[in-house]
Protein backbone atom coordinates (compact mmCIF):
# COMPACT_ATOMS: atom_id res chain seq x y z
CA UNK A 1 0.00 0.00 0.00
CA UNK A 2 1.88 3.38 -0.90
CA UNK A 3 -0.05 5.52 1.11
CA UNK A 4 -1.04 5.06 5.10
CA UNK A 5 -4.66 3.70 5.11
CA UNK A 6 -6.92 4.42 8.06
CA UNK A 7 -10.48 3.16 8.82
CA UNK A 8 -12.91 4.98 10.98
CA UNK A 9 -16.61 5.54 11.00
CA UNK A 10 -18.30 7.67 8.66
CA UNK A 11 -19.36 11.47 8.97
CA UNK A 12 -21.81 13.52 7.42
CA UNK A 13 -18.71 15.23 5.93
CA UNK A 14 -17.48 12.05 4.05
CA UNK A 15 -21.36 11.50 1.98
CA UNK A 16 -19.67 13.60 -0.82
CA UNK A 17 -16.55 11.11 -1.16
CA UNK A 18 -18.02 7.77 -0.23
CA UNK A 19 -20.85 8.88 -3.57
CA UNK A 20 -17.79 9.41 -5.23
CA UNK A 21 -16.71 5.98 -5.23
CA UNK A 22 -20.55 4.67 -4.91
CA UNK A 23 -21.35 6.59 -8.11
CA UNK A 24 -17.82 5.41 -10.47
CA UNK A 25 -18.25 1.66 -8.31
CA UNK A 26 -22.05 0.18 -9.62
CA UNK A 27 -24.76 1.11 -12.22
CA UNK A 28 -27.55 1.27 -9.66
CA UNK A 29 -25.66 3.24 -7.15
CA UNK A 30 -27.14 4.44 -3.33
CA UNK A 31 -28.23 7.97 -2.88
CA UNK A 32 -26.67 10.21 -0.49
CA UNK A 33 -30.03 9.55 1.52
CA UNK A 34 -29.70 6.32 1.58
CA UNK A 35 -26.33 6.25 3.40
CA UNK A 36 -27.28 9.07 5.48
CA UNK A 37 -30.00 6.88 6.68
CA UNK A 38 -27.20 4.24 7.04
CA UNK A 39 -25.52 6.41 9.47
CA UNK A 40 -28.04 7.28 11.15
CA UNK A 41 -30.10 3.61 11.71
CA UNK A 42 -29.24 1.29 15.24
CA UNK A 43 -27.01 -1.22 14.60
CA UNK A 44 -25.55 -0.19 11.33
CA UNK A 45 -22.11 1.39 10.65
CA UNK A 46 -20.59 3.22 7.85
CA UNK A 47 -17.17 3.17 7.82
CA UNK A 48 -14.70 4.80 5.55
CA UNK A 49 -11.16 3.81 4.29
CA UNK A 50 -8.69 7.11 3.99
CA UNK A 51 -5.94 7.60 2.36
CA UNK A 52 -4.37 10.95 1.90
CA UNK A 53 -6.75 12.95 3.58
CA UNK A 54 -9.33 11.45 1.08
CA UNK A 55 -12.39 8.87 1.11
CA UNK A 56 -10.58 5.79 -0.70
CA UNK A 57 -13.37 3.44 -0.11
CA UNK A 58 -16.40 2.74 2.56
CA UNK A 59 -18.14 -0.31 4.00
CA UNK A 60 -21.62 -0.25 4.97
CA UNK A 61 -22.54 -3.57 7.89
CA UNK A 62 -25.54 -3.61 9.77
CA UNK A 63 -25.87 -6.15 12.87
CA UNK A 64 -29.03 -7.48 14.45
CA UNK A 65 -29.47 -10.73 16.77
CA UNK A 66 -26.49 -11.55 16.34
CA UNK A 67 -25.87 -11.45 13.00
CA UNK A 68 -24.22 -8.92 10.73
CA UNK A 69 -24.84 -8.48 6.53
CA UNK A 70 -22.12 -6.49 4.86
CA UNK A 71 -24.26 -4.45 2.74
CA UNK A 72 -21.95 -2.63 0.84
CA UNK A 73 -18.32 -1.89 0.45
CA UNK A 74 -16.52 -0.40 -2.19
CA UNK A 75 -12.80 1.11 -3.36
CA UNK A 76 -12.13 4.12 -5.85
CA UNK A 77 -10.33 2.84 -9.11
CA UNK A 78 -7.41 5.03 -7.92
CA UNK A 79 -6.85 3.11 -4.62
CA UNK A 80 -8.32 -0.86 -5.93
CA UNK A 81 -5.27 -3.10 -5.72
CA UNK A 82 -3.37 -1.38 -3.07
CA UNK A 83 -4.91 -3.09 0.15
CA UNK A 84 -7.89 -0.68 0.81
CA UNK A 85 -10.63 -3.45 0.38
CA UNK A 86 -8.71 -5.77 3.35
CA UNK A 87 -8.65 -2.92 5.62
CA UNK A 88 -12.04 -2.22 5.02
CA UNK A 89 -13.40 -5.77 5.67
CA UNK A 90 -10.99 -6.60 8.44
CA UNK A 91 -12.89 -3.28 9.84
CA UNK A 92 -16.45 -4.04 9.22
CA UNK A 93 -15.81 -7.46 10.18
CA UNK A 94 -14.31 -6.04 13.66
CA UNK A 95 -17.06 -3.79 14.19
CA UNK A 96 -19.72 -7.14 13.61
CA UNK A 97 -17.70 -8.75 16.68
CA UNK A 98 -17.95 -6.44 18.56
CA UNK A 99 -21.32 -5.85 18.49
CA UNK A 100 -21.94 -9.70 19.12
CA UNK A 101 -22.41 -11.41 15.62
CA UNK A 102 -21.21 -14.72 15.34
CA UNK A 103 -21.65 -14.60 11.77
CA UNK A 104 -21.66 -11.91 8.24
CA UNK A 105 -23.41 -12.55 5.53
CA UNK A 106 -22.72 -11.08 2.34
CA UNK A 107 -24.31 -10.71 -1.29
CA UNK A 108 -21.84 -10.29 -4.33
CA UNK A 109 -22.28 -10.61 -8.01
CA UNK A 110 -21.01 -13.78 -9.44
CA UNK A 111 -18.70 -12.04 -12.03
CA UNK A 112 -16.51 -10.07 -9.01
CA UNK A 113 -13.75 -12.12 -9.72
CA UNK A 114 -11.89 -9.67 -7.26
CA UNK A 115 -14.09 -9.33 -4.63
CA UNK A 116 -14.85 -13.21 -4.10
CA UNK A 117 -11.30 -13.99 -3.86
CA UNK A 118 -10.51 -10.95 -1.13
CA UNK A 119 -13.57 -12.60 1.06
CA UNK A 120 -12.39 -16.15 0.31
CA UNK A 121 -8.90 -14.95 1.55
CA UNK A 122 -10.63 -13.50 4.82
CA UNK A 123 -12.68 -16.72 5.11
CA UNK A 124 -15.85 -16.60 3.61
CA UNK A 125 -17.38 -19.37 2.01
CA UNK A 126 -20.43 -19.53 -0.56
CA UNK A 127 -23.40 -20.84 0.92
CA UNK A 128 -25.93 -20.64 -1.90
CA UNK A 129 -26.78 -18.17 -4.54
CA UNK A 130 -29.81 -15.34 -5.13
CA UNK A 131 -31.13 -15.60 -9.01
CA UNK A 132 -31.08 -12.24 -10.47
CA UNK A 133 -30.30 -10.17 -7.22
CA UNK A 134 -28.52 -7.84 -9.52
CA UNK A 135 -30.14 -5.30 -12.33
CA UNK A 136 -28.25 -3.08 -15.22
CA UNK A 137 -26.85 -5.65 -15.39
CA UNK A 138 -29.16 -8.88 -14.48
CA UNK A 139 -27.52 -10.94 -12.53
CA UNK A 140 -27.22 -13.74 -10.00
CA UNK A 141 -25.53 -12.73 -6.30
CA UNK A 142 -23.42 -15.47 -4.54
CA UNK A 143 -24.22 -15.32 -0.93
CA UNK A 144 -21.42 -16.11 1.31
CA UNK A 145 -20.77 -16.51 4.89
CA UNK A 146 -18.28 -15.94 7.61
CA UNK A 147 -18.32 -17.86 10.68
CA UNK A 148 -17.06 -15.42 13.60
CA UNK A 149 -14.64 -16.50 16.58
CA UNK A 150 -14.16 -14.14 19.66
CA UNK A 151 -10.91 -12.93 19.54
CA UNK A 152 -8.34 -13.06 22.63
Amino acid sequence: MSARVSVRRAVPSDLDGIREVEDASFANPWSAKAFAEAMAAPGTDVLVAVADSMVAGYAVIATREGEAELANLAVGAAHRGAGVGEVLLSGAVDVARGRGARRVLLAVRGSNAAAMRLYERFGFREIGSHESYYKDPSEDARIMLLKLRRKG
